[in-house]
């Protein structure tokens, strides 16, 4: 262990993980870190969500699953993301499935849109824009059935 926290296995991380995790530092502990010599604190890392790893400027699913795996080799479980693994075009398969069947989470629709506006996608779905159409105009947080 490092005096502030971190592991000594940051050699494991790759250079853009490292980077990934120094906007985040910065961004979620309001430090900055050094730029040499830093490992990841577990402070850092207990606070890491999915959610920030998938809206984080350069981290794509190899670097994410990097993190969340280095982080599980630390005994820190960041829980993965609904879609890892999965194309963009899949995810949008994946939820209008879902909204057909009445199964659609919140989190499972933010995911999906920051993943695609990250990758800048032009193109939704329209089944899926009908969806989200449905959702906006509710006035509940109920799912409306197709």
């Amino acid at each position: 262990m490092t005096e502030d926290g971190g592991a000594e296995q940051s050699s494991t991380l790759s250079i853009r993980a490292i980077n990934v995790l120094k906007e985040l530092s910065a961004e979620l502990l309001d430090e900055v870190p050094p730029k040499l010599g830093w490992t990841p604190p577990d402070d850092l890392l207990r606070l890491l969500t999915a959610r920030h790893l998938a809206t984080a400027r350069n981290c794509g699913q190899q670097t994410m699953r990097e993190i969340i795996d280095w982080a599980e080799t630390r005994g820190i479980s960041i829980p993965a993301p609904h879609h890892t693994g999965k194309s963009l075009s899949e995810v949008w398969g994946d939820l209008v499935e879902r909204a057909s069947a009445g199964h659609l989470t919140k989190s499972e629709i933010t995911e999906a849109l920051e993943r695609s506006i990250r990758r800048r996608s032009p193109r939704i779905p329209v089944a899926f824009q009908i969806v989200l159409l449905k959702i906006l105009s509710s006035s509940y947080d109920h799912w409306p059935q197709p």
